[in-house]
């Protein structure tokens, strides 16, 4: 959701009040959703997800280069979901070490059994929410530029901007740069 986080972002800088934030959600539709209530639940995720940055991230992905505003919201995307994380630390990495650079639906199964033995929890969720979890994984990985398609999920592992990796390493996100470089 490059597009709309940008426009929160720029939201976000302006340091809205409640009703100036309704406002440009709901009324003003920055976002151009189809209703008012698609546009709140989009910009609250997405809000959840920046704030875990501070006015320079925000000014970065609001106005900084493409790569840099894409690379960034993969970082507060990691941030937001363990998940995502472990996803890209335990499956994406080592399909690279194995020079295997496509991803498939058994290797989420696999992930999904582990993470079910480390949370028993996640047993519970259903067969819907799991399906759904992998869909939005792969989304924000082809967003990121990591996957090629969400049809084929050839990996194309980018190179990390050096804006990014600065930023990361300023702010002591040297967990999520780690996730982030899936080197070789």
């Amino acid at each position: 959701m490059l597009a709309e986080s940008r426009r929160i972002a720029s939201l976000l800088l302006t340091n809205p009040t409640d009703a100036e934030w309704d406002h440009a959600i709901k009324v003003e539709n920055i976002l151009q959703k189809n209703t008012p209530a698609t546009a709140h639940r989009q910009a609250q995720l997405i809000r959840k997800r920046l704030l875990t940055l501070d006015e320079e991230g925000w000014r970065l992905i609001a106005g900084g280069e493409m790569e840099v505003s894409i690379q960034l919201l993969l970082a507060t995307a990691i941030k937001h979901s363990r998940m995502l994380e472990d996803f890209l630390q335990q499956v994406y990495a080592r399909q690279i070490r194995r020079m295997e650079m496509a991803l498939n639906n058994h290797l989420w199964d696999a992930f999904w059994i582990e993470c079910a033995h480390r949370d028993g929890e996640i047993e519970r969720w259903s067969a819907s929410t799991r399906e759904k979890l992998f869909q939005v994984i792969v989304r924000i990985l082809v967003e990121a530029k990591y996957l090629d398609s969400s049809r084929k999920m050839n990996m194309t592992p980018p190179s990390l901007h050096p804006t990014v990796i600065s930023f990361l390493k300023r702010h002591g996100e040297l967990e999520i740069l780690s996730a982030m470089k899936v080197s070789r």
